[in-house]
């Protein structure tokens, strides 16, 4: 009998989501029994200053893989849109569930479509990818900041402080709260961020045993659209000072096509280049150097000067 800490934060979504991990590996493995490590990090301590002014999504992250890197813990549950290029020395992405619902939602306080919003309507996000899109399609709506957990952010919009905010559907389902949705929106014109919709569970590398069993445990075709789109990131260098998105999925031919999308932060201008391909890195590579070699590495200078 071993027993596996899980260090989790301390919001609902994402003590839902280890939650359901547990379960997953409790039904593999009965001979392991499990305990919650809960983690307060800085990116739920900082609600008042967009996350790209702060160190961006890495606040999630950082301090769980201290404890993981100290033995305090065995394994992590994270969102994997939330997890930066780069893993703390030692640590591995060993598990990788099928990738759930990859789109984003859109939640208006009227039942009003992105299209009808009215003109100068408030919508809600401090994701630069998102209001980068949002600006393509709609340069009429004024943007404003949104942080918090996802449930203090609907109350936000129900109580009218927001004509409408974006959220991803993957978390608004797992928490059960599909009929909360206004619009799904379409990924070929809001393209997802890298990792949306999928779980990435992190541990020690020379932990064979959890390793192994996650590794059992994951969905191929997703750990090779993560691959895909985390190698796009990392070519990059992406950060949250830049709005820059990602999305794999199957296409007819049975090959992965992936969309890359990278906008210049001072918001004049975005890319956008997508291929298909059969090996996941080789693709994530192609899109990013081709995305480079168009301009991006302009906006990613201007944005690391700046």
């Amino acid at each position: 009998m071993r027993t596996i800490r899980v260090a989790s934060r301390r919001s609902q979504l994402a003590m839902t989501q280890t939650n359901w991990v547990i379960d997953e590996l409790r039904a593999r493995r009965p001979d392991w029994t499990f305990e919650i490590v809960p983690i307060t990090t800085k990116g739920d301590k900082i609600l008042d200053v967009t996350l790209s002014k702060v160190g961006g999504k890495g606040l999630f992250v950082s301090e769980i893989e201290d404890v993981l890197t100290a033995e305090y813990a065995d394994l992590a549950v994270h969102s994997l849109k939330d997890v930066p290029y780069e893993l703390a020395q030692g640590l591995v992405l060993a598990g990788i569930p099928l990738r759930a619902d990859p789109r984003d939602a859109l939640i208006s306080h009227d039942g009003t479509t992105l299209a009808q919003l009215p003109e100068g309507a408030v919508v809600g996000t401090s994701s630069l990818r998102r209001a980068a899109q949002l600006q393509t399609l709609r340069p009429d709506l004024r943007v404003e900041p949104l942080r918090g957990n996802i449930d203090s952010r609907l109350r936000r919009v129900i109580d009218g402080e927001f004509a409408a905010i974006i959220l991803a559907a993957a978390g608004l389902s797992r928490m059960g709260w599909q009929d909360r949705i206004t619009e799904y929106l379409d990924p070929d014109a809001f393209i997802p961020a890298v990792g949306q919709g999928i779980l990435g569970v992190e541990c020690r590398a020379s932990d064979a045993e959890l390793v192994q069993e996650l590794g059992r445990w994951t969905d191929p075709f997703t750990a090779d659209c993560a691959v895909a789109e985390r190698t796009l990131l990392t070519e990059l260098q992406g950060s949250c000072q830049v709005p820059i998105a990602g999305y794999a999925r199957r296409n007819s031919a049975g090959d992965l096509t992936l969309t890359g999308f990278v906008a210049n932060p001072q918001g004049a201008g975005s890319l956008r280049f997508e291929a298909a391909g059969m090996e996941p890195a080789a693709l994530g590579s192609i899109v990013a150097q081709t995305l480079l070699q168009r301009g991006a590495a302009n906006y990613l200078r201007a944005a690391s000067e700046g």
